[in-house]
């Protein structure tokens, strides 16, 4: 960005000298300055309004995924389909440096806004991009996608589940910190201490 505003400023100011000055040589320079000063513009507009996402520090920045029983959290909160609840989850572990992704049953939709709601949907309601939150097709668990997902991510559950029918296949559940439960206490969100923010 420092470049093209370095020769848009150049060639203004050779566009201004030509401007001043008579003869054929420096009419020619005048045209010159003013086609490379509109290129230097037209460079100076699409590397401010480029993404920053091009970046590559935001690139390579390495991601520590966590997923989120998503049809669990949204009871945390008196027992109440809420997705206030699974909100709040999600904020609290972006601010600790997670990249969360959730998943939920068919009939979340159902419970939360009284039809079916789609990865799209539910994704715009929890603040999370549509590739990070997964709605189970109808009539499948989701445990198993919940299950599956954690293990392709080496990713932790944050969950009340105990997944006692999936230990055998998924033994990693017994492990000390795979399942993070939480809840809410006087009105306030907690998580288990395993779930430290991250350096």
């Amino acid at each position: 960005m420092i470049l093209p505003a370095i020769l848009l400023f150049l060639c203004s100011a050779l566009a201004g000298y030509a401007y001043l000055q008579d003869g054929p040589v420096l009419s020619d320079l005048m045209l010159l300055a003013l086609i490379l000063g509109l290129a230097s513009l037209i460079l100076l507009i699409k590397s401010a309004i480029r993404p920053r996402v091009d970046r590559p520090e935001a690139q390579d920045a390495p991601h520590r995924w966590i997923v989120i029983d998503g049809s669990n959290v949204m009871h945390w909160m008196d027992n109440t389909p809420r997705i206030e609840t699974v909100r709040a989850v999600v904020s609290e572990l972006m601010l600790r440096g997670y990249s969360p992704g959730v998943v939920f049953d068919a009939n979340a939709g159902y419970k939360l806004g009284g039809g079916y709601m789609g990865d799209r949907e539910l994704g715009r309601l929890v603040g999370l991009p549509r590739d990070r939150v997964f709605v189970v097709p109808k009539g499948t668990q989701a445990d198993p996608f919940l299950l599956a997902s954690a293990r392709d991510l080496g990713a932790r559950i944050v969950t009340n589940d105990r997944f006692r029918d999936w230990a055998e296949a998924h033994p990693e559940v017994r492990d000390p910190g795979h399942l993070i439960r939480g809840g809410y206490r006087d009105g306030a969100l907690w998580l288990d201490d395993k779930v430290r923010a991250l350096a």
